[in-house]
Order: structure tokens, then sequence, then C-alpha cells
């Protein structure tokens, strides 16, 4: 068979259309899941419309595509020219990623509990004071800790996030613990040497949500109490962000502490 023939037979295979429509379910999964966070960003929608609506359509085109072009690799290579191969492979890695990226926040969801409010004092937990109007003009979560309800959960989940008692004076640690805040690229909202506390907030990469963080420091013994505490504004559930914030910051305090 001489290569002319094989390109006209190339050109006639219905297969040959695989690649051209995986590229396309990808390019429409991608666009779907770039929407969310544009779409909420820009107040077009609710951020749960992105996350249970345009995620799992985004996921839904992205398998399609990993489909399809599987079935242009598998059965249509030898009757597809070779730039088709190239789209085939590249709609392949695309879908793959996409359809990842919905999946693995479901992952996480079923795994964490649906709670958005972290502290490693549930008892007495640090409270918001700078940062109160903005989270009240926010519409979205109570200021207040929601006690019991939340607390149990989050030992059950988190039993590792406890307070940090530093062998340091309150003066030495409330600027110990500033430090640290900044190194975490916080916002600083608040820094009251004599009260003791730190507030500031966090915003999220991809969707721009706000978390506020509010460190407390006290005299204990000989050294000094750090208390902190982590909140979303919005959402039932943060994914184990606030958690994952908190253990994030007693780490680098420890280091910034020298101990």
């Amino acid at each position: 068979m001489t290569l002319a023939t094989t390109a006209t037979s190339a050109s006639r295979s219905p297969l040959r259309h695989l690649p051209v429509l995986s590229a396309g379910l990808a390019l429409v999964a991608a666009v779907l899941l770039a929407l969310g966070p544009i779409g909420w960003r820009a107040g077009w929608w609710h951020f749960r419309f992105a996350f249970l609506t345009l995620m799992p359509w985004a996921a839904y085109f992205g398998i399609a595509a990993l489909g399809v072009s599987a079935l242009a690799l598998l059965f249509g290579r030898s009757r597809i020219e070779v730039r088709g191969v190239a789209v085939a492979i590249a709609a392949f890695v695309a879908g793959l990623l996409i359809a990842y990226i919905p999946w693995h926040y479901d992952q996480i969801r079923q795994t964490v509990p649906p709670i958005h409010d972290i502290t490693t004092d549930p008892g007495n937990p640090p409270a918001f004071a700078a940062v109160v109007a903005a989270r009240t003009a926010d519409g979205g979560n109570p200021v207040a800790y929601e006690g019991s309800k939340i607390a149990e959960q989050q030992r059950q989940a988190y039993p590792d996030i406890a307070p940090l008692t530093l062998a340091l004076p309150t003066e030495a640690a409330f600027n110990r613990a500033l430090d640290a805040a900044k190194q975490m690229g916080w916002t600083i909202v608040a820094a009251d040497p004599a009260a003791g506390r730190i507030e500031a907030s966090d915003r999220s990469r991809w969707f721009g949500f706000t978390d506020d963080i509010v460190v407390r420091i006290a005299a204990s013994g000989s050294g000094s109490r750090i208390d902190v505490r982590s909140s979303s504004r919005l959402g039932r559930s943060d994914f184990g962000v606030n958690a994952a914030r908190v253990r994030a910051y007693l780490t680098e305090l420890r280091q910034t502490a020298g101990g």
C-alpha cells in the first residue's frame, strides 16, 4: 500500500473525526471549569452553582474527552493523521486533568467534616473583633463560635490541633506570632500587643474566598500560650483548608521561635 493510499484511507475513515471531537469536549470542560471562579468573582452566580453544577459538568465533559481520545488512540491510530494523534493525546491529557480537579475536591469533601471554623481552643476560642464588620457585611457565616456543635467534629477529625506553648514572655511571643503571620502571607487587619491579639485574613487563589484568622497570646507560667482560630466567611465545609492553615501557622511559629 502506498503512502497516498494510506492517506486516502485515513481521510475516509470515520475515526478521523474522533481527535477533533475529543478536543472539542476537552475545550468545553476547560471552559466550564474556568467559568466557576470567574463567574463567582464577577458576581454572575453563587459559588454553590460553580461547585454543584459547573464543576460536575466540567468533570463529565472531561471524562467524555478522555474516552473519545482513548478510542481514537486505541482503534484509530493507524487511520488518522499524525496531527490527529497529537490532538487526541492532548485531549486525553487535558480531559484527565480537568476531570481530576472536581474528583479531588469531592474526595476531600468526603474525608473532612462539614465545618468551617477551626481553633486550638474549642472551649474558649479566640474572639474576632476587628474583622466583625467585614464578616457581617459579607452576610455569610456567623462570627460567634458554634460551640459543641462543631467542637466534637473537629476533635475527631483533627485531634492534633492544640495550643502551642512558647518559652518566651508574652511581648516576645507576640512579636514572634506577628512575624509568623506575615510569613504566612496573611493580610494583617489588627495587631494589639496589649490585648495579645492578632487578626488577619487570607484569600484562596482560585475562588478568592476570604477566611479570617485570630491569634491569641496569653501568659502561661513562665512562658506564653498561643491559640489560633481560622474561620471561613462563606460555605459550610472548608474542605480542610482552615485546619491546614492552623497547622501550617503553628509550624511556622515553632520555626520562627526557634523551637
